[in-house]
């Protein structure tokens, strides 16, 4: 057995084994192993016997080192050509049961997203496989009447009423009625045993039919008419767009439209006119708790042609929705980021809605994300990737100022008699000056008071992204920052307040160090404590509340929505699962509490996510005849992210961030890489820590370096961490970087060490 540098693979879906002159055919295997050190091709000589079987993508079992163990591999090649002595190769052992083949196309997205972003091939191929074992179809079971001649099934019955076998008896009256019975009202209705079954199938009497029927998560629902005309708006985008799709020029697009304006209809119309020249299309969306809505409007419009794909669903219901859109029985996937690996071999568009959601980058190695993995799948498909937000990302929006996206405008709410609702910022200083403790401020108690005596319903919406420790003054509104970096300390056990960016450290401080005041700490109000607060204060209100906590079972998320949605609840209480497009045309109130608390997370991004939650959240009022309002409460009420969410002006916001971001050499304007090493010995990620660094210092001088230093949480499950970050204006320098660095970790003595790379990290550090 020999091995070589994994190289990507452009190769057919599919592809059989070509057999050469002298019959003999080689295979190039990943193992299954997730350790850089085995991040190789090895290539196997295939057994005759598996010459007409084996393909791309398929599992295998393998002989592995000298011991010959049988290890679990992935087939990424086939070839006639030996790279290395014949009688060094070994042999496949055999073919894994069970497991699903991987399209060759994915094995090359993950080829690139292995070198992209980092990790091993064997952990990029896992990411790319949706689904990894084969799981048994439902069976439909149907009991016939085998009996053609009526007159000989008759007196069949009464041969066994005389013989007093009243369960073939019941049975037989059952189908001479009925013609066929399903196989489990046989059974469990009218109580007849398998054995009477074989017996009677055996002598001719009844049979039994067996059918193949998918596990499909949405077969509960029933379609409605669909009838939604576009505006002119709407109508140009959708042409623009697809005049490119019909000349063959496929493309990256960014839809900026205003909450409310109607995205969705016109992703629907892209969608179908793909699906009436046999191209299917993935409908990204950034939560699970967006899927019930969203699925909703598609199914109305596709019909069983559309499904979702997402981690609630039972291993069978995953396997299934696989195999239909491998079988191209579906047109539409929808769901979040692991839907963009649905193996459609005939891909028209990938959707990507609400697009500057943070939950579109992983969180495990590899730590992609699935905006620009989106973009090189369609490349390498032959497919448009269509983005949309009414807040988009910097990345995005500076893209497109660069002219590297096509960007389109929606300007007006796509109901006309919707219209953007009112905005009131309340500012929480005054508030506490005038005697109000509360986390409703009084004119939130008022408006509050006048929905629910009108009927019409209010969702509390609680910023709670970002509380990660930063402390802030109630009566003058500031938090304690790094003199360094411009971004809020973080509280750290012990009493320190601390920086993630710099490592800058000070001890916690008991007054404001602006106006003196006592009132300073960390906010601690979560949404159960709201929810008690609401109920006292309105005793006859009816409150859902919706959070991790409440939303752990495999379907609370549609039971919650669907409860709000049915009017069976006046207010609904949540964290920012419950802004994120949802349509509640009998919403009118928007209480924001708290806006701040993102603002003064430990993370660069913060102002760009404050603003967009604030503005996520303003767009759920006022979508239907009714005239929306919005209370935004806070602490900063002047900051630029508050006043510019209040009005909805996302150019203003976008000047003064990318100003911000330049003058600290952020991204977009520039690169970042996040290198964490973790170790159970700390002697061990730090020395690690230190060699990598000073690797850096002599061969990537051209690169802005900070640290090594500790990481935000320095030891989780007594895991020591260390982080490096390394700023660019060129992103290839990075991932020559990373690559150097990958070299350097395989030579050096760090198999105790674990080292991650995270390109552009979205969550903070």
């Amino acid at each position: 057995m020999e091995q070589r540098d994994f190289e990507p693979l452009y190769v057919r879906c599919g592809e059989k084994p070509r057999a050469s002159q002298n019959n003999i055919m080689y295979a190039s295997i990943i193992i299954d192993i997730s350790h850089e050190k085995l991040d190789r091709v090895f290539q196997y000589r295939i057994p005759d016997g598996m010459l007409s079987h084996l393909r791309i993508g398929m599992q295998v079992k393998i002989p592995f080192g000298g011991g010959n163990t049988l290890r679990t591999g992935y087939v990424v090649d086939l070839t006639d050509q030996a790279d290395y002595e014949e009688s060094k190769i070994k042999e496949i052992a055999q073919i894994v049961e069970r497991s699903v083949p991987i399209e060759s196309q994915l094995i090359a997205l993950a080829a690139w997203m292995r070198r992209n972003y980092g990790g091993t091939m064997n952990q990029a191929l896992k990411t790319v496989i949706p689904v990894k074992h084969k799981e048994r179809l439902q069976q439909k079971r149907t009991v016939e009447l085998a009996i053609s001649d009526m007159a000989e099934a008759k007196d069949l019955l009464a041969q066994l009423q005389r013989k007093h076998s009243t369960a073939r008896v019941r049975l037989l009256e059952a189908l001479l009625e009925n013609g066929s019975i399903d196989y489990e009202v046989v059974t469990k209705k009218l109580n007849i045993t398998a054995a009477v079954l074989r017996a009677m199938e055996a002598q001719g009497v009844l049979r039994i039919r067996s059918e193949d029927r998918y596990r499909n998560p949405v077969s509960h629902l029933t379609k409605k008419e669909y009838d939604l005309v576009l505006n002119e708006e709407q109508q140009a985008v959708v042409d623009a767009i697809d005049g490119d799709f019909q000349a063959g020029m496929y493309g990256n697009y960014l839809i900026q439209g205003v909450t409310g304006s109607g995205k969705t209809e016109v992703y629907m119309e892209l969608i179908a006119r793909a699906a009436r020249q046999g191209r299917a299309s993935i409908v990204l969306i950034p939560e699970i708790a967006l899927t019930f809505q969203t699925v909703m409007r598609f199914y109305n419009r596709f019909g069983d042609r559309v499904s979702i794909l997402h981690s609630r669903l039972s291993q069978g219901e995953r396997y299934d929705q696989f195999v239909r859109a491998k079988n191209g029985e579906l047109d539409v996937m929808i769901g979040p980021r692991s839907a963009l690996f649905t193996p459609f071999s005939n891909l028209g568009y990938i959707i990507i809605d609400e697009e500057h959601e943070s939950s579109y980058k992983s969180e495990t190695v590899p730590r992609y994300h699935a905006r620009e993995t989106a973009m090189e799948r369609g490349r390498m498909a032959g497919a448009s990737v269509v983005m949309g937000s009414a807040t988009p990302s910097l990345e995005s929006s500076y893209r497109a100022q660069q002219r590297q996206i096509k960007r389109f405008y929606l300007t007006g709410r796509a109901k006309r008699e919707s219209q953007l609702p009112i905005c009131h910022v309340v500012d929480l200083r005054e508030e506490l000056k005038s005697g109000n403790r509360s986390i409703l401020s009084l004119q939130l108690q008022d408006l509050m008071e006048d929905r629910l005596k009108h009927q019409e319903q209010i969702m509390l919406f609680l910023n709670r992204r970002g509380m990660a420790g930063f402390v802030s003054c109630r009566e003058c509104g500031e938090a304690i920052k790094c003199p360094h970096c411009d971004v809020s300390l973080s509280l750290h056990a012990g009493g320190k307040l601390k920086c993630h960016y710099c490592g800058y450290e000070m001890p916690q401080v008991t007054r404001c160090p602006s106006c003196g005041s006592k009132y300073i700490g960390g906010f601690r109000a979560g949404t159960q404590k709201i929810e008690e607060v609401v109920k006292q204060r309105f005793p006859g209100a009816r409150v859902l509340r919706m959070d991790q906590d409440s939303t752990r079972a495999k379907d609370s998320y549609e039971k919650i929505l669907s409860a709000f949605a049915n009017e069976e609840a006046d207010i609904l209480i949540g964290t920012q699962m419950i802004v994120k497009g949802h349509d509640f045309p009998k919403v009118t109130l928007v209480g924001i509490l708290a806006a701040d608390l993102s603002l003064h997370a430990s993370d660069y991004r913060a102002a760009e996510r404050t603003f967009q939650l604030l503005t996520q959240a303003a767009g759920r009022a006022g979508r239907g005849e009714r005239a929306g309002e919005v209370v935004i409460q806070s602490y900063q009420p002047d900051h630029y992210a508050v006043q510019t969410a209040k009005v909805q002006d996302y150019g203003q916001f976008y000047e003064q961030e990318l100003a911000y971001r330049e003058l600290m050499c952020y991204p977009p304007v520039w690169n970042l890489l996040l290198i964490l090493i973790s170790s159970p010995q700390e002697a061990q990620a730090q020395a690690c820590s230190r060699s990598l660094g000073d690797w850096l210092q002599k061969h990537c001088r051209e690169l802005r370096m900070i640290g090594p230093t500790s990481a935000n949480v320095a030891k989780v499950n007594d895991i020591y961490r260390q982080v490096i970050y390394l700023k660019s204006e060129d992103h290839e320098a990075l991932v020559r970087a990373k690559d150097g660095l990958e070299a350097v970790l395989l030579q050096g003595p760090w198999r105790q060490t674990n080292v991650q790379f995270d390109f552009n990290p979205m969550n903070g550090f």
